[in-house]
């Protein structure tokens, strides 16, 4: 499938894999990708840009299987060292959103395609991806792959919703697994009749069938009962001048079930954000129930190995930082005098 979308020719590839093959992105697009291709396959042992700058004046590259972050700094590296990426005709991305202006750099750089790709390790794990043309879409998770079929249903009663519609995307193809090994209870709730498997995410579909990813449905967060997609409010506080990343998280809230708290990572020597003027920046960009109620300002934020924010974790460590945190000491209560002793009255 990987092969007829980028249109390769066999023997004509060197491929960069800096991915690790133990993780199911590496694993299929830069190892198996490479060996169904004939590509030359150049294997790091870890994703270094220093070290991704040096092959590449040895042996220039053409394909760049990466996460957004590891593009990001790649182009980087190599505009400071000074070295050509112009050998590369795309790079491929994936696990979390590519942001426009990280993949208009590398589109710069090399003057190839920054391709925006989606899928999980039960599709193997490819399932949707950007056209590898002028016609890919920054921020879009793209159109189904060969022999790929979706569907977009409302998360409850898993009915089609109607055209342009968000709900849950699900999905059936050849690449979809089938079934969690001894684990019939998990298996009959992610793969439904038919061989359509559920992928828990939230999902627009516009007029020309590109599809664009709107949340995780574990990670979506109810407040007074309204619904609030972290990677939306996400999207607008990073465009803040002085935050440098961001995650959003819900943590309980009492009768509201859950409250918006934001993690920011601060720019450079920047001074630090308050709560009150990220608040007045987010009130003029969502809505009002998704505006963060409280602020946690953090060093760097939690990453998965291919480098997707992980909010549970996030989640949890501020969790346990209230947790330690020491408890106010209520006054004590003034002491009311005695009242005197009422009596009951006789049955006369």
């Amino acid at each position: 499938q990987c092969a007829d979308w980028t249109n390769t020719v066999n023997g004509e590839e060197t491929l960069y894999g800096a991915l690790p093959f133990f993780h199911a992105f590496g694993l299929t697009l830069c190892l198996g990708y490479g060996i169904r291709t004939a590509a030359t396959l150049v294997i790091f042992p870890k994703f270094d840009p220093a070290a991704l700058v040096s092959a590449q004046k040895r042996r220039p590259g053409t394909f760049f299987p990466a996460v957004p972050p590891m593009i990001d700094r790649f182009t980087t590296a190599a505009r400071e060292a000074g070295v050509s990426l112009t050998s590369f005709r795309f790079a491929f991305s994936g696990a979390m959103a590519l942001p426009q202006a990280t993949a208009q750099a590398w589109e710069e750089a090399t003057g190839g395609y920054a391709i925006e790709g989606y899928g999980m390790t039960e599709t193997s794990p490819v399932a949707l991806g950007n056209p590898v043309s002028q016609q890919r879409r920054a921020g879009a998770l793209g159109l189904p792959f060969p022999h790929t079929e979706y569907r977009v249903v409302n998360a409850d009663t898993l009915l089609d919703v109607d055209p342009g519609e968000r709900g849950e995307l699900l999905l059936r193809g050849p690449q979809v697994f089938s079934g969690y090994w001894n684990r019939p209870e998990e298996t009959a709730h992610q793969l439904l009749e038919g061989g359509w498997i559920r992928t828990g995410d939230v999902v627009t579909v516009d007029e020309t069938g590109f599809i664009t990813l709107v949340d995780r449905i574990k990670e979506m967060i109810v407040t007074g009962g309204f619904k609030v997609y972290p990677s939306q409010v996400e999207d607008r506080l990073r465009e803040m001048p002085g935050v440098a990343d961001v995650a959003v998280v819900g943590m309980p809230a009492g009768d509201l079930g859950e409250k918006v708290v934001a993690a920011i990572v601060l720019a450079g020597t920047v001074p630090a954000i308050t709560l009150a003027e990220l608040r007045e920046w987010a009130s003029t960009h969502v809505a009002g129930y998704a505006v963060p109620k409280d602020l946690v300002v953090v060093t760097e934020l939690p990453r998965s190995i291919i480098g997707k924010v992980l909010r549970r974790v996030v989640r949890d460590d501020i969790l346990e930082k209230l947790a330690d945190l020491p408890k106010p000491k209520l006054p004590d209560l003034p002491k009311l005098p005695d009242l005197p002793k009422l009596r009951r009255p006789s049955a006369e």
